[in-house]
């Protein structure tokens, strides 16, 4: 089967989000450490590596965005594309500039590039599993607060395919509003009548009946509870 491709987010929905993380980690300003030493280096070259196992690495742009919020000058380097698989010990990125943007940024950069290469490899290992079927692995909601839109793009990098981002985006008619409107063809008929073109209407099922009532009924889609 056929895979979305990555598509990173745009930065007016990524900046807000890091600058907050920055804000997060830095607190009143760098820490105390930093402000010493950086009197007398003004200048440094860092690597990133990939410091666990084999892993599936999201696009660096993310890691790099961290320090060039802080500093526009700084150069970020990826040594490694996108969702390609990484060996332990390998460089992942360069990164140059002013050493106090280099140990300010690193935590917050650091934290998101090993998250959501976690994410990404770990997918790409359940897309492995089932990539001789006509199937697809699609993500779901169930994801950190703040970050939703960052793990659902490191699941794309791992293969798999984004469902809703919010409740807004499809129509997923479950246990409960089935329960609520009285079965599978009531509710999908009292949906239809009131949601905007082109949403669609997915029916989570339990049994082969409940799939054929959903499909009878005009459910766009069947999802196996």
């Amino acid at each position: 089967m056929s895979h979305s491709t990555p598509v990173l987010p745009s930065l007016l929905l990524l900046d807000p989000l890091i600058q907050a993380w920055l804000l997060e980690d830095i607190g009143r300003g760098a820490s105390h450490n930093t402000r010493v030493v950086c009197v007398f280096c003004a200048e440094r070259v860092c690597r990133v590596d990939c410091e666990r196992g084999r892993g599936c690495r999201p696009d660096c742009q993310i890691a790099a965005r961290v320090f060039q919020l802080l500093d526009a000058k700084t150069q970020f380097t990826a040594k490694v594309a996108e969702g390609q698989w990484c060996e332990r010990g390998e460089v992942m990125a360069q990164i140059a500039g002013a050493l106090d943007t280099l140990l300010t940024g690193e935590r917050v950069a650091l934290n998101l590039a090993m998250r959501l290469s976690g994410i990404a490899t770990m997918t790409s290992k359940y897309v492995a599993q089932i990539a001789d079927l006509p199937t697809q692995l699609v993500d779901t909601r169930k994801t950190t607060p703040g970050l939703r839109i960052l793990e659902k793009y490191a699941t794309q990098v791992g293969g798999a395919v984004n469902h809703r981002m919010g409740l807004d985006d499809g129509v997923m008619i479950k246990d409960n509003h089935i329960a609520a409107a009285g079965g599978i063809t009531a509710a999908v008929t009292q949906i239809r009548a009131r949601i905007p073109y082109p949403l669609t209407i997915e029916v989570e099922t339990e049994t082969m009946a409940q799939v054929t009532e959903a499909l009878t009924a005009g459910a766009d889609i069947d999802h196996a509870g």
